[in-house]
């Protein structure tokens, strides 16, 4: 990734990609003002009878005008936009990702959107590498060429010189990468990716940062059961692949405030004894994105230098139906002493967070968040693109403040006293699913009995982790990598403070 200001016209590249706003009159080009007059004609004219239209994620291909030393130009939409506004961060930031998603195959890309100013160079830089994705993992030949992402992108910017513009840049790529990291933990094969290998992915992450103050911590199954985290070791049992429990440590020196991330880690979740349906059961292997979310946010924040301390604990293990799997009736210890009646093995998720929530406590953060792929309810409540957020009012506010500066989706959800009866065990201290209605709410109101008084808040990403429909802006099918923008964004300011 490179800034130049150098004229567009100039710029040799093998696709140019140019922004087209929607409106009354029809497509309209938008911050291209050197385009030659003639090209510009020309560009509008085959936008008409190509039907281009100028909405969001529209990407359309056309042949470069001879002014231009691009081999291709690439129209991408950014949807309605009134004469003489700017465009805002998200826009743009949906508009180049969309662009550099569709545009594989080829080697240099460059970007002539609005980036007037700092703000607009982010969202430009960060949109474009994120959309610059693909899994190509398990593909071979022609087809791993075919779909591989732009190798050099250059966005035309008149504040290339500026430092804060290239701040931007080098804030951007360390978020690509975080993101596509999860994407890339959420979209192995679960064969690839169990328990123990998602602690060895843990441990060469934090060893490729190269950041001294960043730590790695692996519990295996003895270590488990010697610290009581009988959540873990429940869900986990059923398994020829035992569970772990990672904590990834950044501890920059006089750090400004102390947060702890706790995420699922369901390596692969067939229900266990409660086996889910066969249909869609193949894209439980995304069961884990949030603990590779908080992987790669912890890390993230430490190749930042972020002068927050944050603390990671991925809660990992394989939920599967065996002779030795829990049973529904079983009683499970969480760590701390809290016992637990497993009424269905597939609200397992709760149970291995449990355990993390009061490890993560444990060590008197100022806030945690937990995130999780958590409950079919969020899908049903929110459907696939909005994530929920539960939690005290202070924290759950301060979670969707930071989603929106980040560009995420994420809607705030209450958590309802009156629900807490259905968690009602007749052995245990409470059972781990609730009444039918309200499903989403009841896992949060469970999760909400292990933090105590420390702020917190809980983030459900059922949906939004792993998109099965057809990629948009700059989001693929598959691992999105959903909450790693929204949790660095809240460790930021918090670090503003």
């Amino acid at each position: 990734m490179t800034l130049t200001s150098a004229n567009p016209t100039r710029q040799t590249a093998d696709a140019l990609v140019v922004a087209v706003a929607s409106s009354p009159d029809g497509p309209r080009v938008v911050g291209a003002d050197w385009l030659p007059s003639e090209t510009a004609a020309q560009v509008r004219d085959l936008a008409g009878v190509l039907g281009i239209t100028g909405a969001a994620d529209e990407v359309r291909r056309l042949p470069a005008a001879a002014a231009l030393a691009a081999r291709t130009v690439v129209l991408t939409g950014l949807g309605d936009l009134p004469a003489g506004a700017a465009p805002d961060a998200e826009a743009l930031r949906r508009a180049a990702g969309a662009a550099l998603r569709e545009v594989t195959g080829v080697r240099t890309v460059a970007v002539a959107l609005p980036a007037e100013d700092a703000e607009q160079v982010a969202a430009v830089v960060e949109g474009a590498l994120l959309g610059a994705y693909a899994y190509t993992r398990y593909r071979s030949g022609e087809k791993a060429a075919d779909t591989a992402p732009a190798a050099e992108i250059t966005v035309l910017t008149p504040r290339a010189r500026d430092k804060a513009a290239s701040r931007a840049v080098a804030r951007a790529e360390v978020l690509a990468a975080a993101v596509h990291g999860v994407r890339d933990l959420v979209n192995a094969a679960p064969n690839d990716l169990f328990p123990a290998a998602f602690a060895d992915a843990a441990k060469a992450a934090v060893k490729d940062a190269g950041v001294r103050s960043l730590k790695v911590t692996v519990l295996d199954e003895k270590a488990l059961a010697a610290g009581g985290y009988g959540g873990i070791l429940g869900v986990g049992q059923g398994s020829a692949r035992p569970p772990r429990l990672v904590k990834v440590a950044y501890a920059p020196s006089r750090p400004a405030a102390k947060v702890a991330l706790v995420g699922k880690g369901i390596t692969f979740d067939s229900g266990g004894i409660s086996i889910k349906p066969a249909a869609g059961m193949d894209a439980m292997k995304s069961d884990m994105a949030g603990a590779a979310a908080v992987l790669h946010t912890v890390v993230a924040a430490a190749r930042l230098e972020l002068p927050v301390a944050v603390t990671g604990w991925l809660c990992l293990a394989e939920n599967m139906p065996s002779g030795t799997a829990q049973r529904p009736s079983d009683v499970l210890t969480i760590r701390g002493g809290k016992t637990v009646e497993v009424l269905n093995t597939d609200a397992e998720g709760r149970l291995v967070m449990a355990d993390g929530l009061v490890a993560a406590v444990e060590e008197k953060p100022d806030v945690v968040l937990d995130i999780a792929t958590l409950t079919g309810a969020q899908l049903v409540a929110l459907g696939p693109r909005v994530s929920a957020v539960m939690g005290d009012d202070a924290t759950r506010t301060e979670v969707v403040d930071a989603a929106g500066a980040a560009g995420e989706s994420f809607w705030p959800m209450p958590l309802p006293a009156d629900l807490r009866a259905g968690l009602k065990s007749k052995v245990a201290d409470l059972a781990n699913i609730g009444d039918r209605f309200g499903g989403m709410l009841t896992a949060g109101i469970f999760l909400q009995e292990f933090v105590g008084s420390t702020p917190w808040a809980h983030l459900d990403i059922a949906g939004p982790a792993f998109n099965e429909k057809a990629p948009f802006g700059y989001t693929p099918a598959g691992g999105t990598g959903v909450g790693v923008r929204t949790m660095l964004a809240l460790i930021e300011a918090r670090a503003a403070r």
